[in-house]
This record gives C-alpha cells, sequence and structure tokens, in this order.
C-alpha cells in the first residue's frame, strides 16, 4: 500500500506556486497557466477541499511591467517592484477564480503576523473564516514592506508556515523540476526521481543540491525543509512540475507525480507547540549541561535554571529563546520565563534559591514544558 493512497482523503491544502511557473520565465504573467491553476482548485473545493493558495511572482511581474531585466538587489527597489507587480497579479488570480465560481482574496503576511502570537491566532481566524466561506485565500509575503528583520524569506517557508497556521493535512509545492532526484539533475541528468521518502531521511539535503533561479529565492532545499517543517504539523508534502497537465487534480487523486514527502509515522505536535517550532528568530541562547540537553531531546521536560551553563543575547521575558546542547546543537526552544539579566544571576542555581536570589519568587522553570519545542534532529 502505498502512502499516496492517503491524499485523496486530505481535505485541507496549501499550494505554493513559484515565480518561475508564473511569469514563464520572466517573459510576464502566464494568464492562460494561472487561468488553469485556478479552474483546477475550484474542481478540489467543488469536491470538498479547502485550499490557501501562497503565490509568488509580485516582484518578477513587477520586474516585467517596470521593463527591469535583472532582479534588482536594492531593499527600495524590490520592494517598488513587489507593489507594482502585487496588483497585476491579485487581478489576475481574481479574473480566473472568477471564471469558475469562486472568489479569491489577497492575504499579505510578515514574520511577525506568525511569530506574535495574538496576530497569530488573528490571521488564522482571517484564513479561517474565508475557507468557511468558500473562498480561496491568495497569501504572500508583503514584500513590498518587509525588512529583513521581518522576512520570512522565501515562499516554501511561508507555505509551510501556512499549513501550520490553518492546520492543513497537505503541502503542493509546484516547480518547474518534476521533483526532489538522487542527486542534482543539473550536474547528474541520468538520475533517478524519488517517489517516497521521509521528510526527515537524513540524505535528502545533500541529494538536493542548492541555489535558486533568476526570479526566486528558494531552490529545491528550501523546499525541502519547508517539507519538513509541514511534516512537523503531520501533513504530507508534494514537490512536483507544476507544467503536468491537471497536476492538482492527479496528485490529489493519489497519482504518482512528483516527489512525496512524508512525516513520521504519528508525528503531529500540538497547535501551540508547532507555533514555536515554526519561528525562526530566537532573541537569545542559553547553552545547557549534558544532563538538560538529554532530558530536552529525549522527554522535553522543563529546562530548570540548574542545568543552565552561559547565557547569550539581551531578551526579554517571553520572548523565543534556543537551547544549545554542549557540542553547540540547537535542541529546543521555547518563551522564557526570565529575561536574560535575571537569567544571567540564576545559572546553574537550583529553582529553591530563585527568591533568596532575585529578592522575588516567581516560576521555578526557566522554560516551561508547555512553552518549549525540541527540534527534530
Amino acid at each position: 500500500m502505498s502512502a499516496r493512497d492517503g491524499l485523496p482523503g486530505v481535505r485541507r491544502w496549501v499550494v505554493k506556486i513559484g515565480s518561475a511557473l508564473l511569469t514563464a520565465d520572466g517573459q510576464g504573467l502566464d494568464r492562460e497557466r494561472v487561468s488553469e491553476w485556478a479552474r483546477q482548485i475550484a474542481a478540489l473545493a467543488a469536491g470538498g477541499s479547502e485550499v490557501v493558495l501562497v503565490s509568488s511572482g509580485s516582484v518578477a511581474e513587477g520586474m516585467v511591467r517596470l521593463g527591469w531585466r535583472s532582479r534588482p538587489r536594492r531593499l527600495d527597489e524590490l520592494q517598488a517592484a513587489a507593489s507594482v507587480g502585487q496588483a497585476g497579479l491579485v487581478e489576475a488570480y481574481g479574473r480566473a477564480f472568477a471564471t469558475f465560481d469562486r472568489r479569491a482574496a489577497q492575504v499579505l503576511l510578515t514574520h511577525d503576523d506568525v511569530s506574535h502570537r495574538g496576530r497569530y491566532l488573528n490571521a488564522r481566524r482571517t484564513l479561517m473564516t474565508l475557507l468557511g466561506l468558500g473562498v480561496v485565500p491568495i497569501v504572500n509575503e508583503n514584500d513590498a514592506i518587509a525588512m529583513e528583520e521581518i522576512r520570512v524569506g522565501d515562499n516554501d517557508t511561508l507555505a509551510a508556515l501556512v499549513v501550520n497556521l490553518i492546520d492543513a493535512d497537505g503541502l503542493i509545492i509546484l516547480t518547474d523540476q518534476a521533483g526532489v532526484f538522487e542527486a542534482d539533475p543539473r550536474i547528474h541528468p541520468d538520475v533517478g526521481l524519488l517517489e517516497e521518502v521521509e521528510a526527515y531521511a537524513p540524505e535528502l539535503l545533500a541529494m538536493a543540491g542548492a541555489g535558486g533561479g533568476a526570479l526566486g529565492r528558494g531552490g529545491m532545499q528550501t523546499k525541502i525543509l519547508a517539507a519538513r517543517q509541514a511534516a512537523d504539523s503531520g501533513a504530507m508534502t508534494v514537490i512536483v512540475n507544476g507544467r503536468e497537465p491537471h497536476v492538482l487534480e492527479r496528485v490529489a487523486a493519489g497519482e504518482a507525480l512528483g516527489t512525496l514527502l512524508l512525516p513520521r509515522p504519528g508525528e503531529r505536535r500540538a497547535a501551540r507547540k508547532n507555533w514555536l517550532a515554526g519561528q525562526r528568530r530566537v532573541r537569545g541562547r542559553v547553552h545547557v549541561d549534558a544532563g538538560a540537553a538529554r532530558v530536552l531531546r529525549e522527554s522535553g521536560r522543563s529546562l530548570l535554571p540548574i542545568g543552565v551553563t552561559r547565557v547569550e543575547g539581551d531578551f526579554r521575558r517571553g520572548d523565543l529563546v534556543a537551547c544549545v546542547a554542549p557540542e553547540g546543537e540547537e535542541v529546543a526552544q521555547g518563551l522564557a520565563n526570565y529575561d536574560a539579566r535575571e537569567a544571567r544571576l540564576l545559572i546553574g542555581q537550583a529553582s529553591e534559591r530563585i527568591p533568596a536570589i532575585l529578592g522575588y519568587d516567581r516560576e521555578p522553570e526557566f522554560i516551561h514544558r508547555d512553552n518549549l519545542v525540541t527540534l527534530s534532529r
């Protein structure tokens, strides 16, 4: 029995489409292709599935409209291109979905929208309400205003964050490659395609090579990392050539297209821990001893001050911090119960000594297990 037999049962999909597909490798929006993907998404919705579309293409479309032949490097020019291109992108999708009696909605996100708990929950409510209304949300990073410190980075990662945001069961990443190969096909043209593989298979990143195209920021490695993040939510990911006829319908029906990347059996984190795992910008790092690292890895129990050996950064109470094992590996991350100044005073101390050291009593844990997530190895 193939794991693809479970794909027809997926009822909530995230579909990500890359820039090279949308813009015919830089020649402007391919409206025929946009219309065909809209038709397929409308067909999935008519069959009872909910679909959120994560679409690249705003910068690429803006470049075409502005007459720019190469992707700009200056942030202000990138933001200008995104502003110009986003209008054309949403217009094209809106018209395409209207043809198939579907409404589309634009949702622009930054990293702050998924890292701040309140904004995360608000974004989730908005997306879930749109899905309940039968609307297709079209998600993109808010490139027009996003600075580097609040940037998600690429739409593969954004798609994985949306999987977590809406508790999706499946992620389809449409790209200009057939899937994941046993080696980089640009260097080894005769290598075989991986049909099904666990997302956390250790050899995957080496197989994928590196780098992206002239228009996009992500290569195959970012897609595998996105699949791993989706797997943490218990979701399956299919990386597949978006130019395949009826590609979305065929993947959703369980046909053997592209590469299916699977979560570990039985692995699905609770929603709050998934949110924690999805954060990529920590405010500080706490180094822990071997015993604490073992406890964090094996049981995900709370981190006590006695297990902390060193504190880095200037974080505040409630900020996200990484827990670092003696060998330098980040083994967990979570929300600190103490700020950096307090944490430095508590290094290596037993929890019962906290009131005497600080002059006031608070939580006995530096990070409580409910606010801590172990990072996959």
